[in-house]
């Protein structure tokens, strides 16, 4: 590992102003699950880390106007535990919960893994599904990118130079939707899974015909997606009656 200056700053404005100054010799750490493991292997060599740590108001899960917003320095234990998620939106805190050991849930965060762009992920999949947006801030100001947009590549996000993620929104389900969280583990929780879903549907007020799907899918390409075609309304499909 090289050397490397640590900045610790207080508030996201001189967060920011460092991250400027830097440019690209600058990395946001906030856990450091991956961060730290690529500067070990010599895949990334910043001169600087900014700590996002001591920034306040980061750590925050929040509920209002139909939404759930969860700050960028959420852990992964933080938001599986959450009264708040648990209640709103379950499917996320439990794909939370399934997220590699607790270990590593208390010490990845939200914000990280986002930014890490990893398409092996969990969150990403469900986040995809619920039709999350990410919110970022930079020199330009305050941001806010639907997720489905937010991956470009592998390991590769829509943040421009200088631009960290501060949170990301989530919708509350409507009435009458169920939504679940499956992975196939080749061996143990801490491996990659071979390929996540996550299905949301909403019925209609009959509570037979179907009225919107949504589907996200996680390590079957370069990032996680959307499968598409199940977003389109099939609003004349009745459920079976084995699905609940």
């Amino acid at each position: 590992m090289n050397a490397f200056e640590y900045r610790a700053p207080r508030t996201l404005e001189e967060a920011l102003a460092i991250v400027s100054e830097y440019g690209e010799d600058a990395k946001v750490i906030a856990g450091g699950t991956a961060l730290v493991t690529m500067m070990r292997q010599h895949l990334v060599r910043p001169t600087c880390l900014v700590s996002l740590r001591d920034v306040a108001g980061l750590d925050r899960i929040e509920s209002a106007n139909g939404s759930v917003r969860i700050g960028a320095l959420v852990t992964h234990r933080a938001a599986e535990t959450s009264a708040v998620l648990t209640g709103r939106v379950p499917v996320l805190a439990d794909t939370f919960r399934r997220v590699a050991s607790v270990r590593i849930r208390n010490m990845a965060t939200v914000g990280g893994a986002l930014a890490h762009a990893d398409p092996n992920q969990d969150p990403p999949v469900t986040l995809i599904a619920l039709g999350a947006t990410v919110e970022t801030r930079g020199a330009g100001g305050r941001r806010e990118i639907p997720i489905g947009e937010f991956f470009r590549d592998y390991y590769e996000t829509a943040l421009g130079p200088g631009e960290v993620v501060t949170g990301v929104t989530v919708p509350v389900l409507p009435a009458r939707s169920g939504a679940s969280f499956l992975k196939f583990l080749p061996r143990t929780a801490d491996d990659y899974a071979t390929v996540a879903v996550a299905a949301i549907v909403t019925l209609e007020a009959d509570g037979e015909r179907c009225r919107e799907a949504r589907i996200g899918l996680g390590s079957v390409g370069v990032t996680p997606i959307r499968a598409t075609s199940s977003f389109a309304p099939p609003a004349t499909r009745r459920r079976r009656r084995s699905i609940r």
